[in-house]
């Protein structure tokens, strides 16, 4: 993947990978899941990327993988795909088992180009990606139920729908699903209250956040 050297090249490769984006049914069956997750330590210039392969929908651990390298590109909100997307294919390509889906603590099209990280790698690897985040990016909403399973859209400027504010577990703050590449918002929704057993979070992306502190 090329590091662009400014933001317009930035924007000017984020233009150009959109024009390949295809929110789409899921097409393929689902065996194996991957979750990525990135941690950064600032003062020594490096990241850290985890990925867990988990089966589907048995959730039992196949692979683990973490790698370590120098950060290449600065946090700039909206281009942070730049930043977090050269580790996580490096680590998609060291896998052994190669996963039929990744999800990602990430946005998808629920972001201000309507391609977040979570798209950006699903175009790249060409693979179905899922953006599942903590927090919300872009967009417009209003809180669901507290019961899990409860959901409601996010909608961009003119009003067309472009994630969801997903309930994973009964009164616990919602995460913010949007698809990323191959997938449509009701498989990613139907994916993630899946893969969340236990926690807030689904376990993929659970797991590969733990390894990621652990070096």
């Amino acid at each position: 993947m090329k590091i662009p050297k400014n933001l317009n090249e930035a924007l000017l490769i984020q233009k150009s990978l959109k024009k390949k984006l295809k929110i789409v049914p899921l097409k393929r069956k689902i065996q194996k899941i991957a979750g990525f997750d990135v941690s950064f330590k600032e003062e020594k210039n490096i990241g850290i990327a985890s990925a867990c392969v988990f089966s589907f929908p048995e959730l039992e651990i196949l692979e683990t993988k973490t790698l370590k390298k120098k950060i290449e590109f600065p946090y700039i909100p909206g281009f942070f795909a730049f930043r977090e997307a050269p580790f996580i294919k490096d680590l998609f390509f060291s896998l052994k088992i190669k996963p039929d889906l990744l999800i990602l603590d990430a946005h998808g099209t629920a972001h201000p180009l309507g391609f977040g990280l979570a798209s950006q790698i699903g175009v790249i690897l060409k693979i179905p990606t899922i953006g599942c985040a903590k927090n919300p990016l872009y967009g417009k909403y209003k809180m669901p139920p507290p019961k899990k399973g409860s959901f409601s859209y996010i909608f961009d400027k003119d009003n067309s729908i472009i994630g969801a504010v997903l309930r994973t577990k009964d009164n616990t703050k919602p995460v913010f699903v949007s698809p990323g590449n191959l997938i449509d918002l009701d498989s990613s929704i139907k994916i993630v209250l899946l893969l969340c057993k236990k926690f807030r979070i689904p376990e993929p992306l659970r797991i590969a956040h733990h390894l990621t502190k652990t070096l």
